[in-house]
């Protein structure tokens, strides 16, 4: 187990009231991630540490890299988004089926066929409105799964065989079989967080088919085992984790957001390095390849 001396603070002058998304962008060299509540898209430069953050229009809870254009796919409240930096730009992509007033995109995963798994929740978090989203590489849009009350998380197993998928407020993650074609069936109940670890939030699998799960409100991210027992506990000086990403050039690095709203914390909201021991896969684009 990691102690908190082995907890890397990354140096900024704000701290994010909702930090969630870590995306690692290889050819740039940094880390993405968003602060949904203050609406901006942050970016660490690993080669010096530097930090530089976009005012968004709207609570975005994702960032996709895109392998068919420049820039990424965006998750925003009103929909999916077309999003470039450089010049910034924010344009509609696609609008989601069955998105009622109040709601609002929370995470997602691209998989290796370049589509994008994304969650959708009530901006109270206390009814079950969201759902569970695939967006095609054309742009088309479809539900796999509902109801959720806070969708969180999608991870894809390295060998593309099974997706993860969570809902936070009712500390359950579940399993489902991904085919070739999108389609997902088999789902079944893989974990429920018992009360004292908090609740599950992020995730993401390293190269050794570990999952890692954020624990909000229970203050670190754990990995575990194929039967769902936990095998490594990182603790962190914040009680609201919300997500991590492996990052660098070998993926031996490990980010970790957390959340300050709510909380009268030293270090919530802060950006967390942590040494997770073990590799991790490079995230997948969205388009056709």
């Amino acid at each position: 187990m990691a102690q908190l001396s082995d907890v890397r603070i990354i140096r900024r002058d704000r701290r994010d009231r909702l930090g969630e998304g870590p995306l690692w962008h290889a050819a740039d060299g940094a880390l993405y991630w968003v602060d949904i509540l203050d609406r901006r898209l942050n970016r660490l430069a690993l080669a010096d540490d530097s930090v530089d953050d976009w005012e968004l229009p709207e609570m975005t809870g994702w960032v996709v890299a895109r392998r068919d254009a420049p820039g990424f796919l965006a998750g925003a409240e009103s929909g999916v988004k077309a999003l470039t930096l450089e010049p910034f730009a924010i344009e509609p992509f696609a609008d989601l089926p069955d998105h009622p007033p109040g709601n609002r995109m929370n995470d997602a995963k691209a998989d290796a066929r370049g589509r994008v798994w994304a969650g959708t929740m009530p901006i109270t978090a206390d009814r079950p409105t969201g759902a569970f989203y695939r967006v095609d590489t054309d742009g088309a849009v479809s539900v796999a799964d509902r109801p959720y009350t806070i969708a969180n998380g999608p991870a894809i197993s390295p060998d593309g065989r099974w997706l993860f998928h969570t809902d936070t407020r009712r500390r359950e993650t579940y399993r489902f079989r991904l085919h070739e074609d999108g389609t997902l069936d088999d789902k079944r109940l893989w974990l429920r967080f018992e009360e004292a670890w908090g609740t599950p939030d992020g995730m993401t699998f390293d190269a050794e088919g570990g999952l890692w799960i954020a624990h909000w409100g229970g203050s670190r991210v754990s990995r575990f085992d194929p039967d769902a027992r936990i095998e490594r506990d990182i603790r962190l000086p914040a009680s609201q984790i919300t997500s991590m990403a492996f990052a660098g050039e070998r993926l031996d690095r490990m980010f970790v957001t957390s959340a300050g709203d709510g909380v009268d914390e030293p270090h919530g909201g802060a950006l967390f390095e942590v040494d997770p021991g073990v590799q991790g896969v490079e995230p997948h684009k969205f388009g056709k390849e």
